[in-house]
């Protein structure tokens, strides 16, 4: 069995690019504490900062057999995590102004009616969009949203890897914000 705190992080990217997950796991390991900190100084919110983390490592992974030559891993991590931090703060100002601008239609007593039908519709495409989803990754995404299981135990029920799960809440997740985001955009322009 190999000793993987003991290899160099060149040595781990090396073996994660050849599919060695306990590698790619010792560079997780490694790192995740400083990330996840980072993340959230720069979100103030602890679970944005764990998902901003985890997306990170989740396409690195996917990303494993085209990654450059990396000569500094803490540094190529912190770049990557501030680039994705970038795009939240930058998605929460969208979604900000599309709250504030709701908040002062409703404050000037636009008729609440019309909000309620709105609020319907978003939850019945939120709901079409999930129910669109191919079965396995609607069934991993509803157990992580409507029960209080772990990612661990999602897995062991579906007898899936917990890395599994957590790319099928990750490709569930984009999907979703994905066209929410044009129904966001289209919001905001009404």
């Amino acid at each position: 069995m190999k000793s993987y705190h003991t290899l160099s992080d060149e040595e781990l990217i090396v073996l994660t690019k050849a599919d060695d997950q306990d590698a790619f796991s010792m560079l997780y390991n490694r790192y995740k504490l400083a990330l996840y900190t980072h993340a959230y100084q720069k979100t103030g919110d602890l679970e944005q900062a764990k998902d901003l983390v985890q997306e990170l490592f989740t396409n690195l992974w996917d990303r494993r057999y085209t990654l450059p030559h990396i000569l500094n891993i803490q540094a190529y991590l912190h770049s990557i995590l501030r680039n994705r931090i970038l795009d939240y703060i930058a998605h929460h100002k969208v979604e900000s102004k599309y709250l504030d601008s709701l908040q002062e239609f409703i404050s000037k007593g636009h008729c609440l009616t019309d909000q309620h039908i709105i609020e319907g519709e978003f939850a019945a495409y939120i709901e079409q969009t999930v129910n669109a989803l191919p079965p396995k990754m609607r069934e991993v995404y509803t157990m992580s949203r409507h029960t209080p299981k772990s990612h661990r135990e999602i897995a062991e029920e579906l007898g899936i890897s917990e890395f599994t799960v957590k790319n099928h809440i990750k490709a569930a997740l984009k999907i979703i914000r994905g066209k929410l985001d044009h129904i966001l955009t289209f919001l905001l322009l009404i």
